[in-house]
């Protein structure tokens, strides 16, 4: 879903809430991909368990549910929702591995009508490393009965990437989301996808080569 400027207005807004004014929009949308509590460490420039960090998070979840989630159907990527319900359609198992709380993220993809295809959906709050740790990736293989050479991890930021060559899985960089194609590249992705349409390209090609 292409949420970055939602993202960027969401964190200004909390910022404001907060009395922080002059936060660099290009600065906060660096930071998407990490767990909120890492991007609010880092733009704030103090400690993880620093009391702004937890009052910026609270602020973000309360301004998300105001200007995220109303527009979440209008935030699906082409192809995205067609390509998801075919491959469901055939048999393959989705799950979801986010950055967000799994309470956003869910209520994310139920409000985009995105939620039906996903077997797992697995946020940062329900594992103990968040991603470009492996362990995401690994507790949703491990839940789904699914070997990692099985696996591909499709993504928008070198984090996902990065999490993916971790986990041995292979992973699909998208180009239309955070991530620039340079970045992406130099997390070494297995495939590169410009649109979804190339996305389901990639997972039939590699499924219909190792059989159902």
């Amino acid at each position: 879903m292409d949420t970055p400027r939602a993202i960027v207005e969401t964190f200004t807004a909390a910022f404001a809430s907060m009395g922080i004014q002059g936060q660099d929009p290009s600065a906060i949308r660096a930071t998407i991909g990490l767990p909120l509590e890492r991007a609010f460490s880092k733009l704030l420039g103090v400690p993880l368990d620093d009391g702004l960090v937890a009052q910026g998070v609270k602020q973000y979840q309360v301004f998300y549910k105001e200007l995220i989630l109303p527009r979440a159907g209008q935030l699906i990527f082409p192809g995205v929702a067609d390509g998801l319900a075919t491959l469901h359609a055939q048999g393959l198992s989705l799950a979801v591995a986010t950055s967000k709380f799994y309470a956003s993220a869910d209520a994310l993809l139920k409000a985009a009508g995105l939620r039906e295809p996903f077997s797992m959906v697995v946020g940062a709050d329900q594992v103990k490393q968040p991603k470009p740790h492996p362990e995401m990736g690994q507790l949703i293989m491990q839940k789904l009965g699914v070997p990692a050479e099985r696996a591909v991890m499709v993504g928008d930021t070198t984090h996902d990437l990065s999490m993916a060559h971790a986990a041995g899985m292979r992973s699909i960089a998208v180009t239309y989301g955070v991530h620039s194609l340079r970045e992406l590249e130099s997390s070494s992705p297995t495939w590169i996808a410009h649109g979804f349409d190339d996305v389901l390209k990639c997972v039939q090609a590699e499924n219909g080569s190792r059989g159902s």
